[in-house]
């Protein structure tokens, strides 16, 4: 049976996990584009 803290926790562990793979695909998309991480230009 799960508790509420247990819920609490693996919420936050999604959220770190959705937040960490956002910013990941975003300096993979980077270097496909060879821009840089904040602004520059990507064109």
């Amino acid at each position: 049976m799960m508790t509420g803290k247990r819920w609490i926790i693996l919420g936050g562990v999604v959220l770190i996990g959705i937040v960490v793979g956002r910013l990941a695909f975003r300096a993979f998309l980077n270097l496909l584009m060879g821009g840089t991480l904040f602004g520059g230009n990507f064109l």
